[in-house]
């Protein structure tokens, strides 16, 4: 876990960073079951690919304002003129393939509605509605992705999602607590399980 003897003890990975523990002590791994949530941890993690989290950690605030609180209704619409207004923002990843996937997403988010399904609970049916609290003993058991993850990126995929490899649906679901992925050792395995419980999940 931590190098140093500080208390709690948290996962490694979240370093000495301020913001990066702080994301981690509140957020990592606590169940989402609001819909704006989930398609933002879904972008987010897209843009992420290839990049550490903590980059686009201090990129999200700008990411929200641009983005439009990712709103998918207000994003799917988003035209030349707004992608070359992206491609022109430094606070967000510059990424022509990532933001032409956000769109593309966006409308493959809103073509799930369209089709009677409700994303929060398709994305959460891939564990049945409940969280995976996976307990492991070191970091160095968690993997990089589950035939959980596996079948999660071809769902998204076959129903036209970019950026969705089963690599970072592993880490969308780590992020919205759809699995806990906090070690044992780590403070916030408890906590983060008890709410999954509080929740129904």
């Amino acid at each position: 876990m931590n190098s140093d003897d500080d208390f709690p003890r948290r996962c490694a990975w979240a370093g000495a960073d301020p913001l990066y523990r702080a994301y981690h002590d509140t957020e990592w791994g606590v169940p989402v079951d609001d819909e704006r949530r989930l398609f933002e941890y879904l972008l987010l993690e897209g843009a992420q690919a290839g990049l550490s989290w903590i980059t686009v950690l201090k990129k999200r605030t700008r990411y929200r304002e641009v983005f439009d609180g990712f709103d998918p209704e207000r994003i799917a619409r988003y035209d030349d003129a707004k992608k070359t207004e992206l491609l022109a923002d430094a606070g967000i990843v510059r990424n022509r393939a990532k933001i032409d996937a956000a769109i593309g997403n966006a409308r493959a988010w809103l073509a799930l509605r369209e089709a009677g399904i409700d994303p929060v609970a398709w994305l959460w049916g891939f564990t049945g509605g409940r969280q995976v609290d996976n307990a492991f003993a070191s970091p160095a058991d968690v993997p990089a992705s589950t035939p959980t993850s596996d079948a999660m990126s071809k769902a998204l995929r076959s129903r036209g999602f970019k950026f969705v490899g089963s690599t970072i649906c592993y880490a969308f679901m780590q992020a919205v607590g759809i699995v806990n992925d906090h070690p044992v050792g780590c403070f916030r395995h408890a906590e983060v399980a008890r709410i999954a419980r509080e929740r129904g999940r």
